[in-house]
């Protein structure tokens, strides 16, 4: 691809043909091939053709407690007791029975662009405003795995927390955001 032989959205030979032109081993070619998806190069179900990625559109969140406008599908949900961290952030006692749910969020071309975890103490409320903190995480086996990156990319972890009128938190949730995909912009446009 770095030669101009083959274009995003362009198919490959078969793993066989593949090693026959370049005259290597088909165990070589699917090594080849399991490294190239998981840096985003390759993509395609397995046991399936495969085509050249196109690289993801770099996007900007100037509003992160705005409603994605694309798809998502809820990825797990369950109840957890509250780690010391995610009490502080609910305000609620350590060790709470706490409600979460993870989203995966996708770009208009259905792929993935975020991931969404999200936690409430009891029942769903409405909220009236949101605080937010940034910092990078390394992506996780399963983040990795559904944002089809490599395992430790770093991205950006916005945690959010929505908070009622009276300014108590009625969740709060982390958004993991590529940073290969992704810039924030925050505040007035300049």
């Amino acid at each position: 691809m770095a030669v101009g032989e083959w274009h995003p959205g362009d198919q490959l030979p078969s793993r066989a043909d593949l090693a026959s032109e370049y005259q290597v081993h088909e165990q070589t070619i699917r090594l080849a091939v399991t490294l190239l998806r998981r840096q985003g190069i390759l993509e395609g179900e397995q046991r399936r053709r495969l085509f050249i990625a196109y690289p993801p559109a770099v996007r900007a969140l100037a509003n992160p407690d705005g409603d994605w406008p694309y798809g998502s599908e809820a990825l797990d949900a369950g109840t957890c007791r509250a780690t010391p961290r995610l009490a502080g952030r609910l305000s609620a006692p350590a060790d709470a029975p706490v409600h979460w749910e993870t989203l995966e969020c996708w770009d208009p071309g259905g792929r993935s662009a975020m991931l969404i975890t999200t936690w409430r103490c009891g029942r769903r409320r409405s909220h009236s405003s949101a605080v937010f903190e940034v910092d990078a995480v390394q992506l996780d086996a399963g983040q990795a795995q559904t944002l089809r990156l490599p395992i430790d990319t770093v991205a950006y972890r916005l945690a959010r927390t929505r908070l009622d009128a009276a300014g108590r938190p009625v969740e709060t949730s982390d958004l993991i955001l590529p940073i290969d995909r992704w810039v924030l912009r925050f505040g007035p446009r300049l």
